[in-house]
């Protein structure tokens, strides 16, 4: 923990200091604070900065943040494992039972699809065919026959 302390400096020698100034009083300031070198350390990185606030969150808060989001990562990682496996199970058995059921109706409807053409060519091949005997629902025409015979 950060345990601040106000030291009270006896000696002015420090005179770039914002906060030394010649009047005693500490309420009036006559430097403005725009004029402390306000300006970023190039040399300092933006995770170094983050890594600095952590002093500022209390330990029992930073315990409290770090087991939420463990909490929800092993959430989210054994509901990832059990939605893969799920969706391996149903992949597996749409494979195993799916496909070769597919293609055995597949082949069933071809099966089927060739018996009808065929007995549709026999229908067919029955109505184009002269027959023999006339049917039976139309009447006999006598042939003419020459007269002399």
């Amino acid at each position: 923990m950060v345990k601040v302390e106000i030291v009270e400096e006896k000696d002015q020698q420090d005179s770039r200091s914002p906060y030394a100034s010649s009047s005693s009083s500490r309420t009036s300031s006559s430097v403005s604070l725009s004029s402390v070198g306000s300006e970023i350390d190039r040399e300092e990185s933006f995770y170094e900065r983050l890594a600095a606030l952590v002093d500022i969150v209390p330990p029992t808060t930073r315990h409290k943040i770090s087991t939420r989001i463990s909490n929800t990562a092993g959430f989210f990682k054994s509901t990832g494992k059990l939605v893969g496996n799920l969706v391996w199970i149903v992949t597996t058995s749409a494979l195993l039972i799916g496909l070769p059921l597919a293609l055995s109706l597949e082949d069933e409807a071809k099966i089927v699809a060739q018996e009808k053409e065929m007995l549709a060519q026999q229908q067919g091949q029955q109505m184009l065919a002269p027959s023999m005997y006339p049917p039976p629902n139309q009447p006999q025409q006598k042939g003419v026959v020459p007269p002399g015979f």
